[in-house]
C-alpha cells in the first residue's frame, strides 16, 4: 500500500512533529509532499529514509499546484492521499480527485472555535472547506473536540473519524545526563528554575503571560520552543519588562524531547487547542503541566493525567511562583514524575494501527503493488 502525505509547510509544529512521529509507525510504504516551504522537519523526515517532494506552492492562489499535485499522484500511483491542514486539505482532496487516488482521507489538526491554523474563520474560509470536504471520503478528527466542532461546521457525523494524535513516549522519557548536555549548550546556569513553553509563537498561544510572569520570580528562566508572528514582540515585552536575560528563544526545532529534559514544568496558556500533543509529550518527559485548554486531557477518564493541572488564566503567575518556590536553587532540580495513563492511552503505535485499518477500510480490496 503506497500512501502519500501532503502537508502544507514543514516547519517545526504541532501537526509537522506529528506527522514525523508517525512515519515510522506506518508499514505502508509512505512519501510526503510540502506545498509551501521546506524546514527543520522535513529535513529530519528525509534523514528518516521518508521520500519529500516539495510542490513550491507560491501563495494560497497558486492554483498551478494543484495540477502539480495531481501529476505527482498519477506517476507513483498512490493507493492513498493522506492531506493534513487547512490548505493542504484544500488543495490535496482536489488534486486527489483529479488524479483519480482511490482514498482520500483528510486530518484536521487545527481548527478551532474562531480560528484555523492562526487565522480568523471567515464564511469564505468555511465555504471552501465545506466544498473541498465533499472530495475526500473521511475526515480524521484529532479529538472529539475537533469531530464536535466540525459537525458544528457542517460536515456529517457519518463522514467523521475520531483517531487521537499519538506520541512516542519513549523518546521524551526523561534522561539526567542529557538534562545536564542540554542545560550547557543553551547556557542554563545548574540552580535555574526552567519554565518551558513549545509550540508556534502566535497570539492565540498567550506566550506573553509566562513572560509577565518572570520578573518577581529569582532563578527562573523562560525557554520557548517554536517560532512564529509574534517572536519580535515577544521579545520587546522581555526587554520592556526586565527579563529579556532569562528568556531563551530557542527556535524550531525536532530535539523537543531534549529541550523538554531541560525544563522543570511546561506551562501551556493557549486561548484554546484542538489537542495539545505538547502537554503529552511534558507529561511523558516527567514534567508537571500547567494549563489553560487541552483536549487531550480533558477527553481521558479523570485521574489518567495527575501531573497535569488547568490554571486559569489570573492565577497561572502566582502557580509558577509557587513551583519555582518549592524547588529553589538549593533544593537541586525537582522530582520528575512517572509517566501517567495518558501517555500509554496516547500511544503512536495505536494511532498508525487506526489509520491503517482506516485506509485498508476506504480501499475495500488488496491495494495495488508494483
Amino acid at each position: 500500500m503506497k500512501v502519500l502525505h501532503v502537508i502544507t509547510g514543514l516547519a517545526a509544529g504541532g501537526a509537522e512533529q506529528q506527522l514525523r512521529s508517525l512515519l515510522p509507525y506506518l508499514r505502508a510504504r509512505c512519501e510526503v509532499a510540502v506545498l509551501t516551504g521546506h524546514g527543520v522537519v522535513a529535513d529530519a523526515i528525509e534523514r528518516s529514509g521518508v521520500p519529500v517532494h516539495h510542490v513550491g506552492m507560491r501563495g494560497n492562489r497558486d492554483l498551478r499546484a494543484v495540477g502539480r499535485l495531481a501529476r505527482l499522484m498519477r506517476r507513483h500511483r498512490y493507493d492513498v492521499v493522506h492531506t493534513h491542514l487547512y490548505r493542504a486539505c484544500v488543495y490535496g482532496r482536489l488534486a486527489a480527485r483529479l488524479a483519480n487516488v482511490p482514498a482520500i482521507v483528510a486530518t484536521e489538526h487545527s481548527i478551532g472555535r474562531e480560528h484555523v491554523e492562526g487565522r480568523r474563520l471567515t464564511r469564505p474560509i468555511r465555504a471552501l472547506y465545506l466544498a473541498s470536504e465533499l472530495l475526500g471520503h473521511l475526515t480524521v478528527a484529532v479529538s472529539p473536540t475537533v469531530a464536535d466542532r466540525l459537525s458544528r461546521w457542517g460536515v456529517p457525523r457519518s463522514r467523521i473519524v475520531v483517531v487521537p494524535n499519538g506520541v512516542d513516549g519513549g523518546a521524551f522519557g526523561f534522561d539526567a545526563a542529557l538534562r545536564r548536555r542540554t542545560r550547557e549548550r543553551l547556557g542554563l546556569p545548574d540552580g535555574a528554575f526552567v519554565i518551558g513553553g513549545v509550540g508556534r509563537l502566535e497570539p492565540s498561544k498567550r506566550f506573553d503571560a509566562l513572560i509577565r510572569a518572570l520578573p518577581p520570580l529569582e532563578h527562573v528562566v523562560l525557554l520557548l520552543v517554536g517560532s512564529g508572528s509574534c517572536e519580535s514582540r515577544l521579545r520587546e515585552l522581555a526587554r520592556a519588562t526586565g527579563a529579556e536575560r532569562r528568556v531563551i528563544f530557542a527556535g524550531e526545532s525536532p530535539e523537543v524531547g531534549a529541550l523538554m529534559s531541560a525544563m522543570d514544568v511546561l506551562a501551556a496558556p493557549s486561548v484554546e487547542e484542538t489537542f495539545g500533543v505538547a502537554v503529552v509529550e511534558a507529561l511523558a518527559s516527567g514534567l508537571p503541566v500547567l494549563y489553560d485548554a487541552c483536549p487531550a486531557v480533558e477527553d481521558l477518564p479523570p485521574g489518567s493525567a495527575p501531573g497535569a493541572r488547568r490554571v486559569a488564566p489570573h492565577r497561572l503567575a502566582a502557580e509558577l511562583a509557587e513551583l519555582a518556590g518549592q524547588a529553589g536553587p538549593a533544593a537541586g532540580p525537582p522530582r520528575r514524575l512517572p509517566p501517567p495513563e495518558a501517555v500509554r492511552l496516547y500511544d503512536v503505535r495505536h494511532q498508525a494501527d487506526q489509520l491503517e485499518g482506516l485506509y485498508l477500510r476506504l480501499l475495500g480490496a488488496a491495494p495495488t503493488e508494483e
